[in-house]
Formats: C-alpha cells, sequence, structure tokens
C-alpha cells in the first residue's frame, strides 16, 4: 500500500476528538475536493506492507488500550490492501477507526473497526455552493453499500461552507434514515470557508440531533497543520 504519513497527535474530529491517535495516512483520493486540507496525500506515498505499518504505529509510541490508530488519507479504501492493515492494526490489539468518503464498498472492512465516513455534498468540487438548494441531489461519491455497512458504532461526518450546503445535509440525513441508526451525525465548518459559530446556529435551529464537529487540531496548531 502506498503510505503518504504516518504519525502520533491528538485526535482533532469525531467524537473521539481529544483522545492520543496515530495517524496512518494512505496516498491517493479520486474525489479532489474543492476545500481538501490534505492534497499533498493526493498522489506519491511510498510503499508500505502491513505489518511495516504496524511497526512504524508502534514507533510513534502507540500502546494498545490507549487512545487509538485512525487510518485515513486522501481515500483510504482506494487502496485494496487497507483492509489488510486495518486486519493488522486490530490484530496488534490497537482500536481501530477508518475515516472515508465511502465511495468504495466496505465489506471487506473488519468487524470491530469504527467507520467514521466523511459524506460529500453534491458540491464539493465546485468553487463555491450554489445560492439555492437543490434538496433531491443525492452526495455524488457515495457507495450506497457502504452506507448500508454503517451501524450505531459508526459515525457521519459531513463538511459544509454554506446555510444551503447544511440544510442538504440535514436533509439528506434524515432521508437515509441516520439519525438513531449510526452513533453520530456531525457537521463542520469548512475551514476558513464557514464560521463555526454560525454552523452552531444553524445545528441549534434545525432541532435535529447533529452534533458540531470542529476541527480542534488546526485550532491548537494552525490551519497547516500535519499534526
Amino acid at each position: 500500500m502506498r503510505v503518504a504519513e504516518v504519525f502520533r497527535s491528538i485526535q482533532g474530529e469525531s467524537t473521539r476528538a481529544g483522545e492520543p491517535c496515530t495517524f496512518v495516512r494512505l496516498a491517493g483520493c479520486p474525489l479532489r475536493c474543492a476545500w481538501c486540507d490534505t492534497r499533498h496525500a493526493w498522489e506519491g506515498g511510498r510503499e508500505v506492507s502491513a505489518e511495516e505499518a504496524v511497526r512504524e504505529v508502534a514507533a510513534t509510541g502507540a500502546v494498545p488500550g490507549v487512545g487509538h490508530v485512525c487510518v485515513t488519507g486522501g481515500e483510504p479504501m482506494a487502496d485494496p490492501d487497507a483492509p489488510c492493515l486495518l486486519a493488522a492494526l486490530a490484530a496488534a490489539g490497537h482500536d481501530v477507526v477508518l475515516m472515508t468518503s465511502g465511495t468504495f464498498p466496505l465489506d471487506a472492512v473488519p468487524g470491530g473497526v469504527r467507520i467514521v465516513m466523511d459524506v460529500k455534498t453534491p458540491w464539493v468540487r465546485e468553487a463555491a455552493p450554489p445560492a439555492d438548494p437543490r434538496p433531491g441531489a443525492p452526495p455524488p461519491h457515495l457507495d450506497p453499500s457502504a452506507l448500508a455497512r454503517m451501524g450505531p458504532g459508526d459515525e457521519v461526518k459531513l463538511v459544509v461552507r454554506s446555510r444551503v450546503e447544511f440544510d442538504w445535509a440535514c436533509a439528506w440525513a434524515a432521508s437515509a434514515g441516520l439519525f438513531g441508526r449510526v452513533g453520530a451525525v456531525l457537521v463542520g465548518a469548512a475551514w476558513g470557508v464557514a464560521e463555526p459559530r454560525d454552523v452552531a446556529d444553524w445545528i441549534l435551529a434545525s432541532g435535529l440531533p447533529i452534533r458540531l464537529n470542529v476541527q480542534w487540531h488546526k485550532v491548537m496548531w494552525g490551519e497547516g497543520t500535519r499534526r
């Protein structure tokens, strides 16, 4: 598999924000989101076996039972060896989280691996969202079988740049039956484009059980952090 980087930090997103976490970032992504903050992982990377990756995780100081290991990207499931990596990390005793867009099927993800699915809005490749909502538009890159794989231990995350995208996110999450089916539905502001306080106001006004997602690693270490 192609690995972009392996590093130890604090988880900045999801309901596990604040936990010690070792990140294994795989290289390669077909989505090309307009607001992507990990463009350095779109290409490149170095060839690493699953066993080597487990050793690199241990070298960061990760200890099973302390925090978790997050396999992310890029889009990790674009790499056919990602399920082997997930299984190897779990076999080493780590609490494993997969962050994925849901673009690829998740049938090969080992049981016990928690999934955080970052679902994209219909305008993810556009420089800006439209002025008027398109509530019926589906997520452009979501594999239906990947969404069906999600359960109570998993989470769905959406990034929005405007009220239009937020309203779409609420309507789509409700139509997909996510509330009560997955462990959490999180919505966050695209960094530098929307303000978290605005998203917080929208969440409160919606009356829906949505959790605000703030990228705490950027709050602590700045926009360009690789930690």
